[in-house]
């Protein structure tokens, strides 16, 4: 069963861990949310050093940070990732994953899947046999009611997500609203995936599958790592 909650150290393990990984010249995939600002902490380390590594950011957050440890910048249209180092809200026993939970899984889908290696970094409260977690849609604003009901009739609950400290819905660096879809376990996470990307107004969905190359799980005693 998934835990609940999260451990800073071992969040820390995992993204220190996958921060090893980049070599001179290759460009790195920057992730979003606590655990992969770790691994953006420590490869501006490894930076600092002397490590010639660009860098592609997926959110305005992980772009900042990025600046302020000092690792060069670039995007997809100057290079193509060698690895892209990310974390996740949920990973599936077979990889699968959902992402979202900072509402920047449209750009870090586009990323990740850009890389010739996708590494995902976690503590053990992220595992799970199956999905089961929300899943984040990015929407076009004008496309809420119809896309809620596309979800509806799929079977899921869709919620507005809100913003905290501020009136209104969350609004994504693409501009757009996010619907948090609670499907309860999710037995074909490909075919929620295709239902979700033929909808007209989905922008993208946090449903991460046949993505994973490899998985960096930090604890108590070290780093566990899976591949796929």
């Amino acid at each position: 069963m998934k835990q609940t909650g999260g451990d800073d150290d071992a969040k820390r393990r995992a993204g220190e861990s996958a921060a090893d990984i980049p070599e001179d010249g290759d460009v790195v995939g920057l992730g979003t949310g606590s655990t992969a600002a770790h691994a953006i902490r420590a490869l501006g380390r490894r930076v600092d050093a002397g490590l010639d590594v660009r860098g592609i950011p997926t959110s305005f957050q992980s772009r900042e940070l990025a600046r302020e440890v000092g690792i060069p910048l670039t995007d997809l249209d100057e290079a193509s990732p060698d690895v892209a180092i990310d974390g996740a809200d949920e990973v599936a026993a077979d990889g699968a994953l959902i992402k979202g939970g900072g509402a920047a899984h449209a750009r870090e889908k586009l990323v990740d899947s850009a890389a010739d290696r996708f590494v995902v970094v976690a503590d053990p409260t992220k595992e799970s046999e199956q999905l089961s977690h929300p899943v984040p849609v990015e929407i076009l604003p004008d496309a809420r009611g119809p896309v809620a009901d596309a979800v509806r009739s799929a079977d899921g609950d869709p919620e507005l997500r809100a913003a905290e400290r501020k009136d209104g819905p969350v609004v994504t660096d693409n501009g757009n609203l996010v619907l948090d879809c609670a499907f309860g376990r999710i037995d074909d996470p490909n075919g929620l995936a295709r239902t979700l990307s033929a909808t007209p107004g989905v922008v993208e969905h946090g449903l991460f599958v046949d993505l994973v190359d490899e998985l960096h799980t930090g604890s108590d005693d070290g780093v566990e790592i899976s591949t796929y």
